[in-house]
């Protein structure tokens, strides 16, 4: 008898504990799998402390394949699942499609950036969610100390210099504290010729810091911010981003080349293409994690609506403390519904809050015990380490190191703005040139938009022009590839030949390097035909796909791929119908290669990422 095959989605809290536990448990007798974008589990508590150049990013990232010996890793987003057919769908981090077959599913995506309908946030503004997102701050931060310090004009110093974060909560509160003393260091090291110093601004519409955690620990944390210099302003929020600056909603303009948007998060849209009940856009499971109706789906963590027991009609917050125990939990009752041990139900005992705001301060409530200062401080970072499940020792001595030696304040640019953009269903993962990227808006099962009829003008799913990565078109499916770039579609006189006009895709000219594709063919094959001369050579040719149309939803009862929106993964483009457009005579591209000269491989680089918004790459929303 073959063994039952448990697939779990996701490695956050909820899946790594998961994960863990159900290899002790069931002891070699089943099949686990997880299926992850990344090959780690991250620590996002201490994600600030990266940012600020304490820790290394290694340092808050565990092996899968390490510290989950006996589980199987595949890397990639799942994009579908057939509940009938017990089958989960998903796509690779170099785009290649897989199907995982599974007895018990798991549910456990986490969450992703929430974003409210401020003008101009989803194009200026940066999440913190992911370590792309840490490593871009903490450059993009040292970029603007470096060029306000070298600007003789006091008003671009000062923009330059200035930091707005909205949302102060967990998140929010401890990105102002370490960052104020970040930049506070690089100050004291290369002082502005202005002699300015940098400035940074809390903003939230809440009525005080920290407002999921006791009085007394919000005013902690609000003096210490304080103190250090942080424009903390309560009842106020962004109205209007732009590239220059922000508006205020109490009327204040505040000029600034940094908005980190740190107001909170929303499940994963996964769950949605389910068509299962839903609380607030998180499944509804029972007190055993287990969807009614479903004895092979479970769910926890973010995903999850739990009902919290201690508090009827109520449900477990989202946080990494509930979606841990989740994880423990949902591990014992999967393992009992296939005959190892007992089932039990959800509950928890609240062992308080830490936040690290620091140096030696931090506000913490071990179990209800009101903290501060240097005591909070040892209590916070205890925590921490008794709750990370691997790389405590790199951790304590990157703690000790930045007590006795000065940050490295330097910009490696190894994340760009536009490959982090903060409307992303997967910011732990950085967007990369001439691959689509999986935007946010949610999507039905038909993959029609409920909440914004177009993508354009957002991170992700229009990028700039001329840039890698290709830019949809409007009312297209899928988009049109821009020309002249990787992955988009072969410019006239270029090697791969000249797109005939009235060809779905284009037709490569022929006695051009590349081959003539067959006509009806998708522009992703003919890519494929370019480089390699035959279709895929791993897993056979490709599927047929009509050239006219969207590419339709797998079949199957409660199988739909996410869509296209923000948050959910999108489809691949297809080839867009009708004529190519053309947008004028192209310029001369110099001579033309040998005629037995293969064109260029995936591998070539796809050259200097050019903008039309009138910044320079290095610029940041």
């Amino acid at each position: 008898m073959s063994r039952p095959r448990i697939v779990i989605v996701g490695a956050g809290f909820a899946g790594y504990r998961t994960a863990r536990t159900l290899s002790r448990l069931t002891r070699h007798q089943a099949d686990i799998t997880v299926l992850n974008p990344t090959d780690y589990f991250l620590y996002l508590p201490l994600l600030p402390q990266v940012a600020a150049g304490i820790l290394e990013p290694r340092r808050v990232s565990v092996s899968l394949s390490g510290s989950l010996p006996h589980v199987r890793l595949v890397l990639g987003e799942a994009d579908g699942i057939d509940l009938d057919g017990h089958t989960v769908h998903y796509t690779g981090p170099e785009g290649e499609e897989g199907t995982l077959p599974f007895d018990r599913l798991v549910l456990a995506a986490g969450s992703v950036n929430k974003l409210l309908p401020v003008p101009g946030v989803a194009e200026h503004a940066h999440g913190f969610r992911g370590l792309p997102e840490a490593l871009y701050l903490r450059d993009h931060v040292t970029r603007q100390v470096e060029l306000a310090a070298a600007a003789g004009d006091r008003a671009e110093c000062a923009a330059r210099c200035t930091f707005v974060v909205v949302g102060a909560g967990y998140t929010g509160t401890e990105v102002a504290a370490h960052g104020a003393m970040y930049t506070d260091a690089q100050v004291r090291r290369h002082p502005m010729r202005t002699g300015m110093r940098p400035r940074w601004m809390l903003l939230d519409v809440a009525p005080r810091v920290l407002p999921e955690m006791d009085e007394r620990l919000s005013r902690t944390a609000e003096r210490v911010l304080r103190q250090r210099g942080v424009d903390v302003r309560m009842g106020t929020s962004v109205k209007e981003a732009t590239h220059d600056g922000v508006l205020l909603s109490d009327g204040t303009s505040v000029d600034t080349r940094t908005l980190v948007w740190c107001v909170g998060v929303r499940p994963d849209p996964l769950v949605e293409s389910l068509g299962l009940p839903m609380e607030r856009g998180r499944l509804l499971v029972d007190p055993h994690l287990q969807v009614p109706g479903r004895p092979e789906l479970f769910a926890c963590g973010d995903v999850a609506a739990v009902p919290d027991l201690n508090e009827p009609g109520q449900y477990t917050p989202m946080t990494a403390q509930h979606a841990w125990r989740h994880g423990k939990v949902c591990a014992q009752n999967v393992a009992a519904s296939l005959g190892i041990g007992t089932r039990r139900a959800y509950r928890h005992r609240d062992l308080g809050f830490v936040v690290d705001l620091g140096g030696a301060k931090a506000a913490a409530n071990p179990l209800g015990l009101p903290m501060s200062g240097p005591a909070a401080g040892a209590v916070t970072r205890g925590y921490h380490l008794a709750a990370m499940p691997g790389n405590r020792v790199r951790v304590a001595a990157d703690w000790l190191l930045d007590a006795v030696l000065p940050r490295q304040a330097v910009q490696l640019g190894l994340v760009r703005s536009w490959s982090v953009p903060l409307e992303s269903s997967s910011p732990e993962v950085a967007r990369v040139p001439g691959r689509p990227e999986r935007t946010g808006k949610d999507t039905g099962p038909t993959g029609d938009r409920p909440d914004d009829a177009e993508a354009k003008h957002r991170p992700g799913s229009q990028p700039a022009k001329n840039q890698p990565g290709a830019e949809p078109t409007v009312d297209r499916a899928g988009g049109e590839p821009a020309k002249n770039q990787p992955g988009g579609e072969p410019a006239k006189r270029q090697p791969g030949g000249e797109p005939a006009k009235g060809q779905p895709g284009g037709e490569s000219a022929k006695e051009q390097p590349g081959g003539e594709p067959a006509k009806e063919q998708t522009h992703g094959e003919r890519a494929q035909r370019s480089r390699s001369g035959s279709p895929r050579a791993s897993g056979g040719p490709r599927r047929a796909v009509e050239a006219a149309g969207p590419r339709p939803a797998r079949g199957g009862s409660g199988k739909t791929p996410r869509g296209t929106g923000a948050g959910s993964a999108a489809k691949r483009p297809t080839a867009p119908s009708g004529p190519s457009r053309s947008a004028g005579p192209p310029t001369d591209p110099g001579p033309e290669p040998p005629a037995n000269q293969p064109p260029p491989g995936p591998d070539i680089a796809p050259g200097p990422v050019k903008r039309t918004d009138g910044r320079a790459v290095e610029g940041d929303s």
